[in-house]
């Protein structure tokens, strides 16, 4: 199959072609396209082209393009769903999940709608808010969850009225491809172009006059050069960053019971989720009991290539993260305790098995850094004020759980944890009608909810006298 750009709503070959690698093998299984700037600068012209035309058009309008976008992915979900595990890694379940948020993403973002609002109306004034879009937007997006993360850009900027330039990580690039394809024959030229790189023309697309918002989704580090890219047009900006989040397990819980559902908030993807339990901390007395229970759920995790029957962890992505995360735990063997049957496991592809390191001191890496994979430090601690204060002691600030069988409980010392979202009894849930975003340098902005739509537009202020000129 071939792998195209999408620039004014032709389907078209790159400058050059990317090779993209299978992470279950460690092998180049497709190329796609891959664009110079001078197709950046083209897609771009063909945006800021169609803004007038979409943007002109009533919501209910946009809103039967965007219900057409998604009823031409379902009817390619299957292909959508082995494309993603081939790219990604991750199992096919877990990829079948993911396509299916993604059109229900377009769904429902392409359903909201935000009306002129009034914010007072008395005998002598009427104050409205309008909100209008913005222009061109560049939704840059990372290779853990390549199409929900792009869907949550895409379908609120273009249900208000935005054009859109796509532009996925180089190496999960082939699903944003699809998607181009299928818009291709939906959506009026120049509404959504789809621009693949080899990690080389995101400082163009930041620092470009007409590009009016920059929602990226990656590592803080990326972050902090997008929005100082981004500064020279004081562009928007909406960054959705790194995390470190906490788990945080009460002493009113029973080990066996939390155990699976922690391990599951730490292993979804192989960890590779900016949202994730990263740190789990535990009461002294359960600490030797949960770290058992956790190891014991590691071992019996499958381990395989996503594609296979019944596979609970896939690769991780990409080869500099699989040496990146086999550092840590080299890193973490040297300061506390590598529990039994963690690490790389020997095959081609980048796998490594699910790791549970205890023993380890507040300042080791595995602690202090976003880890991105199949490896959870698991920490002790004696009181409440002890491990909110440890919890928070973090340039993070993403999001975080508490787990508890007293929920009011949980809510209390939710309430003084230091981050975006924190859930009580749960973890990774997050309704299309609930904001979220990043405190401290986890990120900038929110999405979803009306909170992430009112983030791709300008809100105008209408005061009118109703009194008579003079």
């Amino acid at each position: 199959m071939s792998y195209r750009l999408l620039i004014d709503g032709k389907l078209t070959d790159g400058a050059s072609t990317l090779d993209v690698i299978d992470p279950a093998t460690g092998k180049v299984f497709a190329s796609c396209a891959r664009a110079d700037e001078a197709q950046l600068n083209a897609a771009i012209a063909a945006a800021k082209k169609a803004f007038p035309a979409w943007s002109a058009l009533t919501h209910a309008q946009r809103k039967a393009y965007i219900d057409r976008l998604a009823d031409a992915m379902q009817a390619r979900q299957a292909e959508f769903c082995e494309l993603l595990t081939r790219e990604q890694g991750k199992p096919l379940d877990q990829a079948g999940f993911e396509i299916g948020g993604a059109i229900a993403a377009l769904r429902y973002f392409g359903a909201l709608e935000l009306p002129l609002e009034t914010i007072r109306d008395t005998a002598g004034e009427r104050i409205l808010e309008q909100r209008t879009p913005l222009g061109v937007v560049a939704a840059i997006t990372p290779w853990n969850f390549p199409v929900i993360l792009l869907m949550m850009k895409l379908a609120p900027a273009l249900s208000v009225g935005n054009t859109l330039i796509a532009k996925p990580a180089p190496s999960t690039p082939l699903t944003t491809a699809l998607l181009g394809e299928v818009a291709a024959t939906i959506l009026p030229p120049g509404v959504l172009n789809v621009i693949i790189d080899a990690n080389d023309l995101g400082a163009a697309i930041t620092r470009h006059p007409d590009i009016a918002k920059v929602s990226f989704t990656g590592s803080t580090g990326t972050g902090k050069r997008v929005m100082e890219s981004a500064a020279g047009t004081l562009k928007r900006v909406t960054l959705e960053l790194g995390g470190n989040d906490v788990a945080i397990i009460l002493d009113d819980i029973e080990v066996k019971d939390v155990a699976p559902k922690v391990f599951a908030a730490s292993m979804v993807n192989a960890g590779q989720v900016c949202m994730a339990a990263k740190r789990i901390y535990a009461p002294r007395a359960m600490y030797d009991a949960l770290c058992e229970e956790l190891n014991w759920l590691a071992r019996a995790a499958k381990v395989d290539n996503g594609l296979a029957a019944g596979v609970q962890i896939g690769p991780v992505q990409n080869k500099a993260q699989y040496d990146k995360v086999l550092a840590l735990i080299e890193d973490a063997r040297s300061k506390g305790k590598v529990m039994d049957g963690g690490g790389a496991v020997d095959r081609d592809g980048y796998f490594i098995a699910p790791t549970i390191v205890r023993d380890l001191p507040d300042d080791a890496r595995l602690v202090k850094e976003e880890q991105f994979g199949p490896v959870i430090p698991v920490l002790a601690y004696d009181t409440i004020d002890d491990v909110i204060a440890r919890a928070n002691d973090s340039e993070y600030g993403l999001g975080g759980s508490i787990w508890t069988s007293n929920p009011e409980r949980g809510q209390e010392i939710a309430m003084r944890i230091q981050s975006g979202t924190v859930w009580v009894n749960k973890h990774l849930d997050m309704p299309f009608d609930i904001p979220f975003g990043g405190a401290k340098q986890s990120g900038i902005g929110r999405e979803q909810g009306v909170e992430g739509m009112k983030e791709f537009t300008q809100s105008k202020i209408i005061n009118v006298a109703k009194n008579k000129a003079a």
